[in-house]
């Protein structure tokens, strides 16, 4: 307190203190402001540029910790026509106003990571001000600063088309009673914040209950520490389609789900790790969903913009049970006030989609009671002819499974 009482005034200002991130090769400059109350005789002001990673989480008795630096950087700053004594010290006078000027060059793209701050650890970047003086103990200033490495999702690799197919094969009392199935692609793997997600897929149902098909985009969290892994899971957005009745297929043509406002895909951190994908799963009353999962890619907003790069056709087909259609070009970005996101540790998948709504299915559907014998009644079932149409992304008709 007695030394704060002497220096009124120890602070640290960014040359631009509107830029809101700086990237690999971008000067960071500012200035250390300093204003006294009494004379004082400074020995040295120095300024530490530090970026580190930290994991940090307890495992039962014990506390896992681990930290990665990312870059250091010190030098000693000098005031400008300022008169200095033989020991290099200087002497601050109350009424005045000092400035530090300092200036240093971040590493070049690729050698740093983003900022991040998690649930279990955090990427931090900062500058730290130390000032000297004789005969009294140092004082320090801190002031913090966003990195954003950046992440070109335009490559071959992230533009080609990601898909594929998973069944499940559903009982009853241990006894058969059909399969559910799944067959979806989507025609790129990176993506940025604002973007659709154009899913095309066919769902067919051959067992005695009523299932429902979602989507949903999922953040994954991992963290290292100790030889350690803790996974932390975020569900962030998601779409769901329409009910399918036993003995019916469904087929979602370029369905939407928009990527909400993120953080870019973390990959280069070795202690922390941000990955996305897109789960495409079916939810089966009284069973386990069976899931599809699609890794993502979320690229730097800017760089992945894909008017020129990418085209994308408009068409349709008239039978809905073909898998894949024509896809559709993005829209602009939303509004990302209503966006809820559920969350879960070290759990698998299968909780963190357990989000049945109100109205699902029951597990069988509801029909009159027949005194046949339990195969009799599901083969009665599976007979049943039912169209619905409901309008998600266009209409989509339901057809039986051929």
């Amino acid at each position: 307190m007695v030394a704060m009482k002497r220096v009124k005034t120890f602070q640290i200002v960014f040359t631009d203190p509107s830029k809101s991130f700086y990237c690999g090769g971008d000067k960071v400059s500012g200035r250390v402001e300093v204003e006294v109350n009494e004379v004082t005789r400074v020995s040295a002001v120095k300024v530490v540029i530090r970026g580190s990673a930290k994991v940090e989480y307890a495992k039962g008795k014990q506390r896992c910790r681990q930290e990665a630096e990312y870059l250091r950087h010190e030098e000693a700053l000098q005031l400008e026509e300022q008169p200095k004594d033989a020991d290099g010290s200087v002497v601050l006078r109350p009424g005045n106003k000092y400035e530090y000027t300092f200036g240093f060059e971040l590493p070049q793209q690729g050698q740093l990571v983003s900022s991040y701050k998690g649930k279990f650890g955090y990427v931090q970047y900062y500058v730290k001000a130390l000032m000297e003086r004789s005969q009294q103990p140092p004082i320090e200033c801190k002031k913090s600063f966003e990195v954003e490495e950046p992440l070109d999702v335009n490559t071959p690799d992230l533009l080609s088309p990601a898909g594929g197919m998973k069944e499940k094969k559903v009982t009853c009392m241990f006894i058969p009673d059909g399969q559910v199935s799944l067959n979806a692609k989507i025609d790129r793997r990176g993506f940025c914040e604002g973007e659709d997600i154009c899913i095309n897929a066919k769902f067919e149902n051959t067992c005695s209950r009523i299932v429902v098909p979602k989507a949903a985009i999922i953040a994954k969290h991992t963290y290292q520490a100790n030889g350690r892994t803790k996974v932390f899971r975020q569900k962030l957005s998601s779409v769901r389609g329409n009910h399918i009745i036993s003995g019916m297929c469904d087929a979602w043509q370029g369905k939407t789900i928009r990527v909400p406002k993120i953080k870019p895909s973390m990959l280069g951190c070795n202690i922390i790790r941000v990955e996305y994908a897109l789960m495409i799963y079916v939810h089966i009353p009284g069973s386990e969903k069976l899931i599809l999962e699609l890794p993502l890619v979320i690229g730097t907003a800017g760089l992945g913009s894909r008017t020129n790069s990418v085209s994308s056709q408009e068409g349709s087909v008239s039978n809905a049970s073909q898998s894949w259609v024509s896809l559709r070009i993005p829209s602009q970005p939303p509004s990302y006030c209503d966006i809820t996101r559920d969350c879960s540790i070290d759990q698998p998948l299968t909780p963190l989609l357990d989000d049945c709504d109100e109205d699902d299915s029951p597990i069988f559907m509801n029909a009159p009671a027949f005194p046949f014998p339990l195969f009799k009644y599901l083969n009665t079932l599976s007979l049943i002819s039912f169209q619905a149409e409901e309008e998600f992304n266009g209409n989509a008709r339901m057809l039986p499974v051929c």
